[in-house]
């Protein structure tokens, strides 16, 4: 349902904000596009899968409030189509006669293959402008910098140009407020459905954080809530899709029903935090904060994903708030996406394993240990230190477009991390550490195929390279499979794990480009090999067939 539709639904009036420099399908010379060889739309690539939940338990007002909540999720995605792409999406997509290509276009929420670095995919469009459709397109990095715009750097406004030239900056509650007014009262009727106090309760702060862009109190109330079964995550939230400076936030959304018997498992991890902190390979300056002890950890079967989340690769785990205050005061929620995690374990690395590992290793490769490896990646995030060490400023703002892939680099090393030592220390049960490392290494061949514009992927480009050159990852040449040493395993994970969080600490932008660099590149060897998975037919991910009808609450 288009957000123009979800309008006429709710009642809301006015006229839809136009872009000053939204981007059609013709880019014209001057918005800086260069030619770029165009690549074939791949729309085989994806597995399709169906989202839906058990949820016969539920009652109907929830089952009401789910629909509610999927409504103001597709106007969530309608404003990322806007913030990628442009204005008038819908048109643009059906005036694309291939069926192919438009449902590539529909994956990628553009005509960028977001899963082979950012190619276009369709004639005269040139490159993905790395700003996105936050920025004008013909903007530098150094007319920006120099400009004086206070707030610049704030998560929640659109830069332009006024008709003299000058940029000017458009909040975003300013620049969507139809948009978000509707998204809004969706959340206040859901309010009323919840059966959950506090669940009701941030439903309505977020209502006010989507029209307000103050967004602290409701991710501050949002680390209560606990006690619902019925989960939204909702607003503009990651910085990954603005790669010209890493500080404006997408929106999206994920409507989640929660697994209790998953989650009563899970929830004991985060108490062991505080004592990982104290325990990484640093010195003591590179973990002086402590994570939050209020962290919560639960597993939820996801009914509906939108814009950010929902454009090519999926998340299969989410860790929030981002807020840095908020982490250190409360620390985040850790919310494991059960369903989705299936469908990709056993669409895609299944079949990687039959392809590249070892037949010696290829029974350690195991759900329980794809899903506890992810687990513990959003877990991981919690440690290491969100300031830099020189008191000047986040590791966030200091790392600038390297922040996400740095961080997802650090929270997946440490993740594993976390994983040795609770089996040291006998928290896992009777379980085969074997078994995380070697599934850690096949899921690695599978988040590289996300190519260089995903932070996830070049993290895993980072590591892969890294633990190759250590000696932990080795590839046999007449088999062309790979095995892991499991004594230079822990030697390698120490090393990476000590340099990744000094980086972060110093807040080295520089280092962490020569990294990127010097290790976050396919080589041939690994090129050819991911080409056998291509040749297999293996997907490199998974769409989804989602919404009411699915869930069967039409």
């Amino acid at each position: 349902m288009s957000f123009r539709k979800i309008l006429r639904l709710t009642g809301a009036a006015g006229v839809v904000v136009t872009f000053i420099a939204s981007c059609g399908a013709e880019p014209e010379p001057e918005t800086g596009y260069q030619p770029l060889e165009v690549v074939e739309p791949r729309p085989g690539i994806y597995a399709e899968f169906t989202l839906t939940a058990d949820l016969s338990g539920l009652t109907d007002n929830q089952r009401e409030m789910i629909g509610l909540l999927i409504d103001a999720s597709q106007i969530m995605d309608d404003l990322f189509w806007r913030q990628t792409f442009g204005e008038d999406h819908e048109s643009w997509l059906e005036s694309i006669a291939d069926a192919d290509t438009r449902r590539f276009a529909e994956l990628n929420y553009g005509p960028w293959d977001r899963l082979d670095d950012d190619k276009p995919f369709m004639e005269g469009i040139g490159a993905k402008p790395p700003g996105a459709n936050f920025y004008p397109k013909d903007l530098s990095k150094e007319e920006f910098e120099a400009a004086y715009l206070p707030g610049k750097n704030g998560q929640y406004s659109l830069i332009r140009r006024d008709q003299d030239g000058a940029l000017t900056l458009i909040p975003y509650h300013v620049a969507y407020a139809d948009e978000l007014k509707a998204a809004a009262d969706l959340l206040r009727a859901a309010a009323k459905l919840a059966e959950s106090t506090d669940f009701a309760s941030y439903l309505k702060l977020r209502a006010a954080a989507l029209i307000s862009d103050e967004y602290q109190i409701s991710d501050m109330f949002w680390m209560d809530v606990r006690d619902n079964e019925i989960d939204v995550v909702i607003g503009p939230i990651e910085t990954y899709e603005d790669a010209l400076f890493g500080y404006r936030a997408a929106y999206e959304a994920y409507v989640l029903v929660k697994d209790l018997e998953w989650s009563d498992r899970l929830s004991r991890f985060a108490d062991f935090l505080p004592a990982l902190q104290e325990g990484l390979p640093v010195p003591a300056e590179y973990k002086w904060e402590t994570p939050g002890k209020d962290s919560d950890l639960n597993a939820y079967d996801v009914v509906y994903y939108a814009g950010d989340s929902n454009a090519a690769g999926k998340t299969i785990a989410i860790n929030l708030p981002n807020d840095e205050e908020v982490q250190l005061s409360r620390g985040t929620r850790r919310l494991q996406l059960k369903n989705a995690m299936r469908a990709k374990f056993d669409k895609i690395v299944e079949p990687i394993a039959d392809v590249l590992i070892d037949e010696s290793q290829r029974g350690h490769v195991s759900f329980d240990a794809f899903f506890a490896n992810t687990m513990f990646h959003e877990v991981a995030h919690g440690l290491g230190i969100k300031n830099t060490i020189d008191g000047h400023g986040t590791v966030r703002a200091a790392m600038l477009d390297m922040a996400s892939s740095m961080e997802e680099g650090k929270a997946d090393i440490l993740g594993l991390y976390m994983i040795t030592e609770l089996h040291k220390a006998g928290e896992l049960g009777d379980v085969d550490l074997r078994d995380y490392y070697v599934t850690f290494m096949t899921s690695v061949f599978r988040s590289i195929r996300f190519g260089a514009s995903s932070a996830h992927g070049k993290a895993n480009m980072v590591r892969f390279n890294f633990f190759l050159d250590s000696g932990a990852f080795v590839r046999d040449t007449e088999t062309g499979r790979y095995s892991v040493d499991f004594e230079r395993m822990e030697t390698a994970m120490t090393d990476l794990s000590r340099l990744l969080l000094t980086l972060q600490g110093d807040g080295d932008y520089e280092g962490a480009v020569e990294l990127a660099e010097s290790r976050g590149i396919i080589l041939p060897q690994l090129q050819d090999d991911l080409d056998r998975l291509t040749n297999a037919n293996i997907p490199v991910d998974i769409t989804f067939q989602q919404g009411v009808a699915e869930l069967g609450i039409e």
